[in-house]
């Protein structure tokens, strides 16, 4: 069973992909399937949970500058991207704007997901979201302003509470589980893994369908602007620590939270604040963002992160 989990999580890219060109191609089984993004979540979270102590939550806490960094680059690195690759590539003032606000926006609950199927440091993660989106009712109109002149409010309750429903609370019953019964659930946690990614592939594939429309009249530009500014933010994510000296676990977490926008966010404020044109890089970035975290915990799901001070393969 341990071998065919293994295989069937290595092969993460490759589901994902065939999930979205299935959406893309026939949609309506997968928009039919909206209402299972948040329970499916949830599940993944009560599965990391179940991987997790309440100490490791104590070492991340532990870890304040490793915190500010991530969240650090979270509000400066990604919306300094957003606005230059925007100018860069000539895109007209509704698009910047869209895609400045996405780089404005705190890390995505799908970004703990993605951390866990590759190797990365789960509780860090979630807090490094929870941190960024409390940040969100400040830094998101402030960056908003201050790149394209416009001030948007941030609906920081609603996003809380969404965090506490779908990653805090489920995570949370999954430690309570680990620690009264873990030593009895090695099999189940054994086959979390493979239910993650059949989790992911769905998600992916329903946010396709549901995205259909706007991909089939997308923007190339607009593509290629969002795939570069995913692309920038993963990778300042996992050099800027690795150049400070700091391990390959630790790198891989803020590659992942740096990199993995809450582009729903981004586009619900688009459309309420500048236009439908706006909330197209949002839309885009929800698509590619899944897509291109699955490919690389795929990768790195299949290489081990070595321990501290240990130089990587």
């Amino acid at each position: 069973m341990s071998v065919v989990v293994t295989r069937f999580t290595a092969l993460m890219p490759l589901w994902a992909l065939l999930g979205a060109l299935a959406a893309y191609l026939e949609p309506a089984p997968f928009t039919a399937m909206q209402g299972l993004i948040v329970p499916l979540l949830g599940v993944v979270m009560l599965g990391m949970g179940m991987t997790l102590t309440v100490s490791d939550f104590a070492a991340a806490l532990r870890r304040p500058k490793v915190v500010a960094l991530g969240v650090g680059l979270q509000y400066l690195v990604m919306p300094l991207l957003g606005w230059a690759i925007g100018l860069a590539l000539g895109l007209p003032p509704a698009l910047l704007a869209g895609l400045v606000l996405v780089g404005a926006c705190p890390g995505g609950t799908a970004s703990n997901v993605v951390c866990y199927l590759a190797r990365g440091d789960v509780a860090l993660s979630i807090t490094l979201t929870t941190c960024s989106t409390l940040i969100a009712i400040v830094a998101t109109p402030l960056l908003t302003w201050l790149y394209v002149g416009e001030r948007v409010p941030v609906p920081v309750g609603g996003m809380l509470w969404s965090i506490a429903r779908i990653v805090l609370a489920p995570v949370a019953i999954g430690v309570m589980i680990n620690s009264l019964l873990g030593v009895y659930l090695a099999p189940l946690k054994r086959v979390f893994p493979a239910i993650s990614v059949a989790a992911i592939v769905v998600i992916v594939a329903i946010i396709v369908g549901l995205n259909q429309a706007s991909l089939a009249t997308m923007v190339w530009a607009t593509a290629l602007a969002v795939v570069l500014h995913n692309a920038a933010g993963l990778a300042a994510g996992y050099w800027v620590p690795r150049w400070l000296g700091w391990d390959e676990r630790t790198a891989r977490t803020l590659a992942i939270e740096v990199g993995m926008q809450n582009s729903g966010l981004g586009v619900a404020l688009a459309v309420k604040h500048f236009s439908a044109a706006a909330a197209l890089p949002g839309a885009l970035f929800s698509i590619w963002h899944n897509l291109s975290g699955s490919l690389l915990a795929g990768h790195w799901s299949r290489r081990a992160p070595p321990e501290p001070g240990e130089p990587v393969a």
